[in-house]
């Protein structure tokens, strides 16, 4: 007999549909078609074993499965469970009449449970698309998988429940999300506070115009001036993500495997801070099997990278090409996967490599071959897509003994909210770009022409500071944030001035400061 299951792979961060197939006739044996991986070719043993806990003996026949489309990979254990189910179906055991109407997803232990899968999210929304009456995952899942609606999710357990639900011997209760009710009550909770943080005003303020236009921003100081600290509390002043982008997050990181059990919507802006030993596999993604790297990850968040010069240059490199175009293309002899990658990149290093270059009270003891050496680990190719650079320096001991309370990471959100709210009406009719950091060329032409005296400074500025054409565009995306941040319709010359000032790490002055 002949039974054909509904399954999923993962492609991207979407999910393309999987008939499995499952046929038994004569002879013995069981083999898997429809380019399996080990994983999937694994499963026969673990079915089994699960099957005979379930109280029903495995065929004594061949059994045939092929995972259609055939040309598609198929990765991973998340078939267990709908190979078992087609298995059962096609010896009779199981009534095939609701398989056509359910897709079914899960990894099997020996003892029959059922264990989570990663990339349910898009599978969920795949099975809505398919116009399916409900999708059986995992229980760990069902929460992340009910945030889709108009589908019914049905989390299991053991084997036995979705063999009972199919021979109608039970009723099954479907998970319930309510997606816009648990958006809202996850909405503007932060573990750091920038009210903590004593004195550092520039840098809050640069900190404030970065949000504000979703600018990258690199942090030059010396040990313990507070680079690290300042930069976590980041994510509290930026806009809350809105209803769609926190789908599109969770759903890279259900393919990732990285929601913890029972999550639904990822609420806050995702805040990655991968160690400088990361690989530029493990930083841009993909690998044998392509999963989303941290750039990906931090997709509508903030990629933080803590001393940037220790990072090889291999992995630095790479992403210069994200950070201008906002997505990541992965091609490999086999796939080629996209992945999105529009992240604010925050960075923080040392000026030299004892630390102290420009320290008001330590002296530096490196020469200058050794600070140049130090600074040419970042390239200027990667230095000019980064729109602030601010140097730190240590806080004075009245500063950090003062009771007065900071301002708060609330006072500052709301300014950079309206910031946002402007820019948002601004780019209402320009499809992708949804700040002042993602202006194009021909935008910045029609949003970010500076008055005359603006035009002037910057005209000395570039050529006494010898920047690049892309340097030029950065200044302008910044002025124009800052311009927004005041409620100003045009870029005067105070804004230009500022704009420049966070230019301070351009090579062909910094040793000169």
């Amino acid at each position: 007999m002949l039974t054909k299951t509904l399954s999923a792979a993962v492609h991207g961060i979407d999910a393309i549909g999987v008939t499995i197939e499952v046929s038994i006739g004569r002879g013995v044996g069981t083999t898997i078609v429809g380019l399996p991986d080990m994983a999937v070719k694994e499963s026969n043993e673990r079915v089994k074993c699960a099957i005979a806990q379930a109280g029903f003996d495995f065929p004594r026949q061949a059994v045939v499965i092929n995972m259609s489309p055939a040309d598609i990979k198929k990765e991973g254990s998340a078939y267990d469970l709908p190979i078992a189910i087609g298995i059962l179906a096609s010896d009779e055991k199981i009534d095939d009449t609701l398989l056509s109407r359910y897709m079914i997803m899960g990894e099997l232990s020996l003892d029959g449970s059922v264990r989570p899968i990663k990339g349910a999210l898009p599978m969920a929304i795949l099975a809505r698309e398919m116009h399916l009456d409900g999708f059986i995952v995992p229980a760990d899942n069902a929460m992340e998988a009910a945030i889709v609606n108009n589908l019914n999710v049905y989390g299991v357990n053991k084997l036995d429940e979705v063999i009972a639900f199919l021979n109608g011997l039970i009723q099954l209760e479907p998970t319930v999300v309510d997606t816009r009710a648990e958006f809202a009550k996850a909405q503007g909770e932060f573990p750091f506070d920038f009210s903590e943080v004593r004195g550092q005003e520039q840098v809050k303020r640069a900190f404030e115009v970065a949000c504000a236009g979703g600018h990258n921003i690199l942090l030059i100081g010396s040990p313990g001036s507070g680079k690290s600290m300042m930069s976590k509390r980041l994510p509290s002043i930026l806009p809350s993500l809105s209803l769609s982008e926190a789908l599109e997050t969770t759903k890279i990181h259900s393919v990732a495997g990285k929601l913890s059990k029972g999550t639904t919507l990822l609420t806050m802006r995702p805040f990655r801070s991968p160690h400088h030993t990361i690989s530029p596999v493990a930083l841009v993604g993909g690998g044998t099997y392509p999963m989303p790297g941290e750039i990906s990850l931090a997709h509508n968040g903030v990629l933080f990278m803590d001393e940037l010069p220790e990072f090889p240059r291999s992995v630095l490199e790479v992403l210069r090409q994200p950070l201008e175009d906002r997505v990541i293309t992965i091609s490999r002899a086999k796939y080629s996967t996209e992945y999105p990658a529009s992240f604010m990149l925050v960075a923080s290093m040392n000026p030299c490599p004892c630390g102290y270059y420009g320290h008001p009270k330590k002296p530096c003891v490196c020469t200058d071959y050794q600070r140049s050496q130090y600074m040419n680990r970042i390239s200027g190719p990667l230095l000019d897509r980064i729109d602030l650079q601010i140097q730190v320096q240590p806080v004075e001991f009245d500063e950090m003994s003062s009771k007065q309370p900071a301002e708060s990471s609330q006072a500052i959100r709301e300014r950079v909210i309206q910031a946002r709210a402007i820019q948002e009406l601004r780019f209402k009719n320009e499809r992708g770009i949804y700040c002042n950091a993602q202006m194009t060329p021909t935008l910045l032409h029609k949003y970010a022409e500076p008055d005359a005296a603006g035009l002037e400074k910057l005209r000395d500025a570039m050529e006494r500071m010898n920047m690049s054409a892309r340097a030029y565009d950065r200044i302008l995306k910044v002025a124009r944030t800052i311009a927004d941040l005041e409620g100003s319709v045009a870029v005067r010359h105070p804004h230009i001035m500022e704009a420049i000032g966070y230019r301070t790490l351009d090579r062909s002055n910094y040793f000169n400061l």
